[in-house]
């Protein structure tokens, strides 16, 4: 007989949990639709609170984020005639495009005071980082680094200062003229295209040694004034714009470079400075106050106006 088999009932046990809680997502969710809101909210204000220019200014720095306002940081990757950028003669990874700022909505919103502070700041940056490209390529490029011995770069209270200097030997120019030599116009061309990246002004000045001319009605003060143009017109030749000439004058031996050698070849030199705005602004002022009484502006004049004894080669 068939054995028979106890059935047994199922038992289904529900257990209800009081106070119980669903995580803790629907917290980080909550926080990112807070932030969200937040952001959307400033965005309304701004859109609200600005004007047109400070919206140009807030997309342009979106679009061309840099360290320095409305900078780019590499340059144009479209290089040739007619795209605005041409390649370098020396590639530098991370070299600046340092071009004219423009101002952001932070800018803006600043008193005059704090303008002029941030663009002398500006001013400053931008002349450091031409001091390194030009160092770096003294070391780099195969025109400047056989003469970088001769090209003396610091910077000054007028601005950022290369100065090109004789040398035993190895002069800038034919002796007791105004014509370059072929690597001094080779020099001279390099630094224009380089100089034309930033939108400070230049000053020129020509500098001679104490040894004389031999002659009266040509002297060293027309000498050093001509050598100097003789430079500018290079710097031109190389890409330099000619706006940016704010000064070309002679000083003959007034200013030697080893004063206690007045006939040292050194002596014998072109002076660029990259003037910082103050100095322009300074210059500018000068010619200014000139021309207001009649007289011609030192752009390509002698200095001092009567000149004394010649004195210098």
């Amino acid at each position: 007989m068939p054995i028979n088999e106890s059935k047994q009932p199922i038992i289904v046990k529900k257990i209800i949990k009081k106070g119980g809680h669903h995580g803790g997502a629907w917290k980080i969710a909550f926080a990112d639709f807070a932030t969200a809101m937040m952001a959307f909210f400033m965005l309304l204000w701004i859109l609200g609170a600005t004007t047109e220019d400070q919206k140009a200014a807030i997309s342009d720095y979106f679009n061309n984020p840099s360290v320095f306002m409305g900078i780019a940081t590499s340059p144009s990757q479209t290089q040739g005639e007619g795209t605005g950028s041409k390649p370098s003669l020396v590639e530098f990874e991370g070299a600046l495009d340092m071009g004219p700022p423009t101002p952001t909505v932070q800018e803006s919103m600043l008193d005059p005071e704090q303008i002029e502070a941030l663009a002398h700041e500006q001013d400053a940056a931008r002349l450091a980082t031409l001091k390194e490209i030009l160092e770096r390529k003294l070391e780099l490029s195969d025109t400047l680094a056989p003469y970088k011995d001769q090209l003396l770069i610091d910077i000054v209270p007028e601005g950022l200062r290369i100065q090109i200097v004789d040398k035993e030997h190895r002069s800038m120019f034919d002796l007791g003229s105004a014509k370059l030599k072929g690597y001094t116009s080779d020099i001279l061309r390099e630094l224009g295209a380089l100089i034309n990246q930033v939108p400070n002004r230049v000053s020129l000045t020509g500098h001679t040694d104490a040894r004389p001319l031999g002659g009266l009605s040509y002297s060293n003060w027309e000498l050093s004034t001509e050598r100097a143009n003789a430079a500018r017109r290079a710097l031109i030749d190389g890409g330099m714009d000619p706006d940016k000439v704010g000064r070309v004058v002679g000083f003959a031996s007034t200013i030697p470079f080893d004063k206690d050698n007045p006939n040292n070849p050194i002596n014998r030199r072109i002076s660029l400075i990259v003037m910082t705005r103050e100095t322009d602004a300074a210059i500018h002022e000068e010619n200014a106050l000139l021309e207001s009484k009649g007289e011609p502006a030192p752009s390509t004049q002698s200095m001092p106006a009567t000149s004394p004894a010649p004195s210098i080669n």
